[in-house]
């Protein structure tokens, strides 16, 4: 099957306690079905000191979320929109079914 959700993609959350919040999608995990989303699922993660850093602390960094929490931001408003699949010139392409917006090609 076709992603329909990729590297690069603006996004939107429809579940969770980041509910309304946008951002890129900067690795997919299909096998998994989970993303990472730029400032999207923030955890805390305390890090021991060592030699390269005497200081440790703790770190705020991204956690992956379940890809049917998220949808497609749709390019012409970036409300959340469902994505389909057609063919254009020969070539399959992905479009936004709520503008009809292609996102590929």
């Amino acid at each position: 099957m076709a992603a329909k959700l990729k590297k690069g993609d603006k996004v939107v959350v429809t579940v969770g306690k980041d509910k309304g919040k946008s951002g890129e999608i900067t690795k997919v995990m299909p096998s998994q079905g989970r993303a990472f989303v730029q400032g999207v699922n923030l955890v805390k993660k305390h890090k021991r000191p060592t030699q390269e850093d005497p200081n440790g602390g703790i770190e705020s960094r991204e956690a992956a979320i379940q890809i049917s929490n998220l949808m497609f931001a749709d390019p012409k408003d970036g409300a959340p929109t469902r994505v389909g699949f057609k063919i254009v010139d020969g070539k399959k392409v992905r479009f936004a079914k709520k503008s009809g917006e292609l996102i590929d090609g």
